[in-house]
């Protein structure tokens, strides 16, 4: 994929998922939602060093099926079975109680492709940083379990490296 086709899935990808949590905002009530997956991406492609445009993609793309009125197949047409696949497995099904859908997610991630882990990895390490002192405690809880089914992992050292920095902070 050349440079432009690569920033055009991109600003793409973007200009959707700001378009779909135009209406949400972060925790505080104020900050608009749509810094998370712009952050994620950010560490992604800024941090863990990803250059991948799919995995990029999938990272701003990855609360869209979860927390709005999107499916799978409006992401497959839009971006491609790639990025529809990331973000599927970066999806709990709420459908599901709340205990059996996390058991099922923490499955499904152990199970997931090493994009999808840099992809998680990345929205752990994003909500560590962006949680308040009340919130920080789950937010480490859930990132020390990603550490813990990912241990062995390759191509996680860097990520993993990150991750543990900001969790010894």
């Amino acid at each position: 994929m050349g440079e432009r086709d690569r920033q055009g899935l991109l600003a793409a990808a973007d200009e959707f998922a700001t378009w779909k949590h135009r209406h949400q905002f972060r925790r505080d009530g104020v900050t608009p939602y749509i810094n998370h997956p712009r952050g994620v991406m950010a560490i992604l492609r800024d941090e863990f060093g990803v250059r991948d445009v799919d995995t990029l993609a999938a990272g701003l793309l990855h609360d869209t099926i979860e927390d709005t009125a999107t499916d799978y197949d409006e992401i497959l047409e839009r971006f491609g079975r790639k990025v529809a696949d990331l973000v599927a497995v970066l999806t709990k099904d709420k459908r599901l109680p709340e205990a059996k859908r996390e058991r099922d997610y923490f499955a499904q991630l152990s199970r997931a492709s090493l994009p999808a882990r840099l992809c998680k990895i990345a929205d752990s390490l994003y909500n560590v940083r962006d949680s308040d002192a009340k919130h920080r405690p789950k937010a480490v809880l859930k990132a020390r379990k990603l550490l813990t089914i990912y241990r062995g992992s390759r191509g996680l050292d860097r990520a993993f490296a990150i991750l543990k920095q900001e969790l010894a902070r």
